[in-house]
């Protein structure tokens, strides 16, 4: 190549290189916090994959991102390991305000998603209004019939983009059952390849196989130098009713008043009592049984060894195991839970009857 030509060749690098450095973002996103939180890092993640895809500081209360999309996708903003807001990033400026619990944008995908979304708060809202009675079951099922048809129309109109996406995977009827969810992916084949969907699929997998009506898995959690398994604890001529929790979660603590009035009614008739400590800090965990006086047998420091094995997305997770291993009562709560021991008792108690 001759000078003239190398020169040339530069020349072009160098012009391409400028236009490519001087070409303005086409979204920026404003992250409203406090000056408190200066200094502290604000990540960016793509919501099916969990991958990063940008960080920014927080400098006088905001966290600013800007850059270039080619085409829209869903984020998800995170904060000191919290979500705290997730929209469609598109060519758009977007304003995210956690703590007044507002999203502004003038994108066209996000702003079609808030229509919906106040088309469906209001359509709430009326059947709120209704009298929770007989008089009103008619007016309330035509709110409902038209609240699931304005988003199974827009997830119809979306279906090949990035809205069509964000609606479907937050439809409520796929986290019920695998054939729930396997049915509404051979409805939309376009979201099989999707990361979140096939993790959903896999963990309604296992939680369908440690249902009722199957044997419960075995697991070992080795804390303070010291392993314990579940089958340590299940089985021996007894019930055991197994309860998946953490020091921090409301909900489990006070579900513990159920629990002890069932362990003080059937200790020592048949059931037994098993506490598995998971999501939590061993600390937190031990402070909590010593504060609410949890008499029962503990697993602590589990994290999520038994919560993978056994599909469970929300605590507390109550499982219920009979003297053979087979799941009997699963995610029951209050008086659901209480009748269901209470009738587990009883067909072990009649069945004691029946030998002597």
């Amino acid at each position: 190549m001759n000078m003239k030509a190398f020169i040339g060749v530069i020349g072009a690098a160098l012009a391409a290189s400028c236009a490519t450095a001087t070409t303005p973002p086409n979204y920026t996103v404003n992250v409203m916090l406090t000056p408190d939180e200066d200094g502290m890092v604000v990540y960016m993640m793509d919501y099916d994959t969990s991958s990063k895809i940008d960080s920014a500081l927080v400098e006088n209360g905001v966290a600013h991102f800007s850059g270039n999309v080619t085409a829209p996708s869903y984020v998800r903003m995170v904060f000191e390991g919290s979500r705290i807001g997730d929209f469609i990033l598109e060519p758009a400026t977007v304003t995210l305000a956690p703590a007044e619990r507002k999203l502004d944008s003038d994108g066209k995908m996000q702003g079609d998603l808030n229509k919906l979304i106040m088309s469906q708060r209001a359509l709430v809202k009326q059947y709120n209004s209704l009298p929770q009675d007989s008089t009103s079951i008619d007016a309330r099922k035509d709110i409902v019939e038209r609240y699931e048809a304005l988003a199974d129309s827009a997830l119809d109109a979306n279906a090949g983009n990035v809205l069509g996406y964000v609606l479907f995977v937050s439809k409520d009827g796929l986290r019920n059952s695998l054939a729930d969810l396997d049915a509404a992916l051979d409805k939309y084949p376009q979201f099989k390849t999707s990361k979140r969907m096939q993790s959903l699929r896999d963990h309604l997998l296992v939680k369908e196989e440690t249902s009722v009506g199957h044997k419960y898995k075995d697991f070992a959690i080795t804390n303070d130098g010291k392993t314990q398994r579940l089958s340590d604890y299940v089985g021996n001529g007894h019930y055991t009713l197994v309860d998946f929790w953490a020091s921090w979660c409301g909900p489990c603590i006070r579900e513990t008043k159920v629990i002890k009035d069932l362990y003080n009614k059937y200790n020592g008739k048949g059931l037994e009592v098993l506490g598995v400590a998971v999501w939590d800090e061993p600390a937190n965990t031990l402070k909590a049984i010593e504060e609410h006086q949890l008499p029962w047998n503990q697993i602590i420091n589990a994290q999520t060894i038994p919560t993978d094995l056994y599909g469970i997305s929300g605590i507390p997770c109550i499982i219920l195991i009979d003297p053979q291993g087979n799941i009997v009562s699963r995610d029951k709560q209050d008086q659901d839970l209480i009748d269901d021991v209470d009738a587990a008792m009883a067909t072990m108690q009649s069945s004691k009857q029946d030998v002597e």
